[in-house]
C-alpha cells in the first residue's frame, strides 16, 4: 500500500485526466495530487484513436457546456501546443452539402457556428469549395478557418509532465486498473489491481468505465455508457494528393454523429471515417473483439435497443460498410468522386463512449457531477479532446468549491 495520503486522486488518464491534473495542480502548487491509470501508457484509449482534429464548435447547440467548452479549449488548446511544441496545424476545413436537400442543415449548422462565435467562418459556393479543395464535388459549403489538427497523445503526455513538474509529491501510476473504492470519514482508499491509495478527494475521468466507476462509487446512476467502434480506412501514396486538409459532410441530424470525413493527420497521413457501429467490447479495435460482461451489459439494457429500433436504418447501413470496402468507398465518393478502390486501405479503430438513456436518447452535452467527496465526469463526448483544458479548468474550478481545498 502507498503510504502517502494524497489531496486529490484522478481517476483516469486519457487527455480530459491530464487536463484535469494540470489545471488543478497549476491553480494549486502544494496539492499532493495523484492520477491514477489502469493502461501501461496515457491517452491508450478515446484520446489516443480519435480523428486528431481540434474542433470548431460549429455544430453544438448554443449555450450549451459542448459549445462553450469547445470555442474556449481550442483556443486555449492552441496556444498550449505553440508554447509546449505539440505537434499540430490550424489548417481549417470545409463542410460540404453534396446535393440541395441538406442546404437547410447547413444553414442551421452555420448559424449556430455564428451564435457560438466561430471566428470566420463563411458560407462558400461550389467554385470556392473547390479552391480549397480541389477533388471535392459540392453544391455548397462552408468554410472554417480555425479547425485544425493535432497529435493527443503528445498534448497529454506534455500536459502531466507539466503537472508533474510543480509538485515532487505529486505522482502518476500507470498499469493499475481500479477495483473498488472505500469510503472513510476524512479520506477514500481507491483498490486497485495491486495497490491502495489513499486521497481525501477523487476526481473520475474515466471515459468507456465512467458510468462502472460512478457505481462503485455509490453513484445513483441510471443511464449507462455503450461503447460505438469507428473504422478508418486510409488513403494510399498514390491518392494523398486528393485532399489538401479536412473534408467533412453535413451531418445528418437524425444521427448522432459527424458522418465520414476526411482528415489530414500531423504524420502526413489521411484518413478517411469512421463508421460507428455497436461494439461488443468497450475498449475493443477489431471488428470481432468480443468481452462478455460488455455485451450482457449493453444487451440487457433497454436504452440500448431503442436506440437500435430508433437508429435501424443508419445502423443497418453502418454494419454493411464496416465489412464492405466497396461500401465505405461508395460513401467517400459522395464528397470525392475520382476515388477508387485502388486509393483506399484498412486503417486503424477508434471507440466512442455514448452515455444512454433508458429511452435511447444518447446523452449529448457534457456531463460532471458532485458527489460527497467525489466528482464524476459521466459523459464527455466529443469535441472533449478538443475542450479538454476548458473542462479541465471546470472541474478545478468545481473541486476547489466543492472539496473545500486549502493546502
Amino acid at each position: 500500500m502507498d503510504n502517502h495520503l494524497y489531496d486529490v486522486a484522478i481517476i483516469g488518464g486519457g487527455i480530459v485526466g491530464a487536463a484535469t491534473f494540470y489545471k488543478l495542480q497549476k491553480k494549486n502548487p502544494n496539492l499532493k495530487i495523484i492520477l491514477i491509470e489502469k493502461e501501461n501508457r496515457f491517452a491508450d484509449h478515446q484520446t489516443g484513436n480519435n480523428s486528431g482534429v481540434i474542433h470548431s464548435g460549429l455544430y453544438y447547440t448554443p449555450g450549451s457546456l459542448k459549445a462553450k467548452n469547445c470555442v474556449a479549449g481550442r483556443k486555449e488548446l492552441v496556444k498550449f501546443s505553440q508554447e509546449n511544441n505539440v505537434p499540430h496545424d490550424v489548417c481549417g476545413k470545409v463542410v460540404v452539402a453534396t446535393k440541395k436537400e441538406e442546404l437547410p442543415f447547413m444553414d442551421k449548422i452555420f448559424n449556430n457556428g455564428i451564435e457560438n462565435g466561430i471566428e470566420g467562418i463563411e458560407k462558400i459556393n461550389a467554385k470556392q469549395i473547390k479552391e480549397h479543395e480541389p477533388h471535392v464535388e459540392g453544391v455548397a459549403g462552408i468554410w472554417v478557418p480555425v479547425t485544425g489538427i493535432i497529435d493527443y497523445r503528445k498534448a497529454t503526455e506534455k500536459m502531466i509532465e507539466i503537472a508533474e513538474g510543480i509538485n515532487t509529491e505529486s505522482k502518476t501510476v500507470l498499469g493499475e486498473e481500479v477495483i473498488a473504492v472505500e469510503k472513510g470519514d476524512t479520506s477514500n482508499t481507491v483498490v486497485t489491481s495491486t495497490q491502495k491509495f489513499k486521497a481525501k478527494h477523487l476526481i473520475f475521468c474515466a471515459g468507456l468505465q465512467a458510468d462502472r466507476l460512478a457505481r462503485k462509487d455509490g453513484v445513483d446512476l441510471k443511464e449507462q455508457v455503450v461503447g460505438f467502434r469507428g473504422d478508418y480506412y486510409e488513403l494510399t501514396d498514390q491518392a494523398k494528393y486528393k485532399v489538401k486538409n479536412l473534408i467533412y459532410p453535413v451531418p445528418n441530424p437524425d444521427f448522432p454523429f459527424l458522418g465520414v470525413h476526411f482528415t489530414r493527420m500531423t504524420d502526413g497521413e489521411i484518413e478517411c471515417g469512421p463508421n460507428a457501429v455497436f461494439t461488443f467490447k468497450r475498449e475493443g479495435y477489431g471488428k470481432t473483439d468480443f468481452n462478455l460482461k460488455d455485451t450482457v451489459d449493453a444487451l440487457t439494457y433497454g436504452g440500448t435497443w431503442k436506440l437500435f429500433f430508433n437508429n435501424m436504418k443508419f445502423g443497418i447501413d453502418e454494419y454493411r460498410r464496416a465489412f464492405s470496402k466497396k461500401l465505405f468507398l461508395k460513401t467517400l465518393q459522395g464528397l470525392i468522386p475520382s476515388l477508387t478502390m485502388d486509393d483506399i486501405r484498412p486503417g486503424r479503430s477508434g471507440v466512442r463512449a455514448l452515455l444512454l438513456g433508458a429511452d435511447g436518447d444518447t446523452k449529448d452535452d457534457f456531463r460532471i457531477e458532485y458527489h460527497g467527496h467525489s466528482i464524476h465526469v459521466l459523459n464527455a463526448p466529443s469535441p472533449a479532446a478538443t475542450a479538454s483544458l476548458a473542462i479541465g479548468d471546470q472541474i478545478a474550478e468545481e473541486a476547489e468549491k466543492h472539496f473545500s481545498l486549502k493546502v
